[in-house]
Parts: C-alpha cells; structure tokens; sequence
C-alpha cells in the first residue's frame, strides 16, 4: 500500500521541470502516490484503481483522493506569494469522518471506512503564469495543520442560528450557511449564503519551526506530521526513506504545536527535500 514516504521517495527519484508539461497539478499529486509518473498514459487507469478507492473529488467535495485503506488527500494549487489557501465550502479537517455531509454517497461507500487521516497537498507554483513552475510542495497531515472538526462546527451553528434569527425573512432548508427566498416584491429572487473557508499558508503557520523554506529555491518538498503518525507507517517505507542519500535532502524530529492547545507540544517528524 502507497503512502507519503513512498510518494516523496517517488518524487525525489522522478524530477519534473515543470506543470506545464506534466498537465496539472492534481495529477503529479496522484501520479507521486500511484508511483505511476513514468506509466504511460494508457496503463494508469488500471494502477490508480488498485492503489485509489476514490478519486474523484472536488473543491466542494473533499476529499480529492483516498487511499485504499489508507489516507484521505485533499490537493490545493495556489500562488507562491498567497498568503492565504482557499478551502470554499469545506472547512479545514484534522481527520475525515465519513458521516461529514459533503462527502459523496459514492465517496462514502468505496470502501468500508469511518474515519481517515487526511492529508493536505499543497502546491505552491511560480507567479509568472506564462511558466508555471511547481517551487513548493507541502505535504501536511490535518491534525498538525487544523484543530478538532468541534471548533469549526461550533463557529458554524452559531453563524446559522444567527442567520435565521433574523425576523421577517423567508428561510429554506440548506446544507449551506442559509438561503432566503422571495428577496424582492415580485418574489424572484433568492439569496444563497454560503461559507467560504480559508487558511492560512504553511509557511506562515509553521514559521516557528525549522523548515528552511527558502522561496528562491528551484523545488522544495516540506511535509509535516506527528512522530506517531510517521511510526505507523511499515518499516519497509520508513527504511526507504531514511536511506534516501542525496543533496538537499533531511528527516528530523522538532515539536510543533497542537492545533487544539497551542501550549502543548507534539513531536513531530519534519522531511524535507530541496534543489
């Protein structure tokens, strides 16, 4: 099974100089996890459904892929000076549970599973849009990035019961932040409130850890996750990647904060990859 030692070990040993030629983000993302990146178009269907239960998520549909019997990937493309990763509808996740209402029905039933570790792949590209190089790739585990799904789910009841307090307006039932009908004398026109997540760039949110993010570098693989979570993975990946011999690349162990309780510590393994 595939997992995000074997895909940075994937990535590291097949280069790519830039998006443009690979297509697109999403599938060099794929690719990495299905080790597929030198498969010829043809033959990749078949490795993806072996090593994919699910990929076919969207942006209002998380997640974008999942690992059979393994980890939930979310993937955002965003500009190398975005302060900001736009999340829309979904708000951030540090595990994906399979009774969230925006996961699919399909999503839900592709394999047998209540809760996943979710991943977050972060592609940070070249502004110049003419040449759009892949400069960063973050690859973060939610819980290290996003606190507990009560945090978020709390903030939006309040939102929605604020909203619907309000008198003298025509509600409808909605999975979104709420929806107004009969705005207008004529009653034709709808208003539609909807939530439109953001969080922070990796790069300001662990500012405080020893990353050695460098912007000018040509590529840079920084992931992050907890000690725990890196001890889970099977011996054979996590020889694999501690055998890795090649400049620019370091696997180490710092703290990081909890995104529940700032003041407590979890250590985690920080692996990064840079030319």
């Amino acid at each position: 099974m595939t997992n995000i030692l074997e895909a940075i070990a994937t990535i590291i040993n097949h280069p790519i100089p830039d998006l443009l030629s690979y297509k697109a983000f999403e599938s060099f993302v794929k690719d990495a996890f299905a080790n597929t990146i030198d498969e010829p178009e043809l033959s990749k269907p078949e490795k993806y459904d072996e090593v994919f239960s699910w990929i076919r998520g969207n942006q209002n549909n998380p997640p974008n892929l999942m690992i059979r019997n393994g980890d939930a990937i979310e993937i955002n493309k965003i500009k190398i000076s975005s302060s900001q990763i736009q999340l829309n509808s979904s708000h951030p996740k540090s595990k994906l549970f399979s009774e969230n209402p925006q996961i699919t029905s399909r999503c839900r039933d592709c394999e047998t599973w209540t809760e996943k570790d979710i991943l977050y792949a972060i592609g940070a590209t070249s502004d110049d849009n003419t040449k759009e190089k892949l400069k960063t790739l973050w690859l973060i585990y939610g819980d290290c990035y996003a606190a507990s799904q009560e945090y978020y789910e709390r903030i939006r009841a309040q939102i929605v019961s604020g909203i619907n307090a309000i008198p003298d307006v025509e509600f409808s039932e909605t999975r979104e932040l709420g929806r107004v009908n009969k705005v207008d004398p004529l009653s034709t026109t709808s208003l539609r409130i909807r939530a439109m997540w953001l969080i922070n760039h990796p790069s300001s949110v662990f500012d405080y850890l020893n990353t050695g993010y460098d912007p000018k570098k040509n590529f840079q693989i920084i992931a992050i996750m907890k000690e725990s979570k890196y001890l889970s993975f099977p011996l054979d990946s996590r020889t694999k990647i501690e055998s890795i011999s090649v400049p620019g690349f370091n696997i180490n162990t710092q703290s990081i904060k909890c995104p529940d309780n700032p003041d407590n510590l979890i250590p985690a393994k920080i692996i990064t990859y840079k030319i």
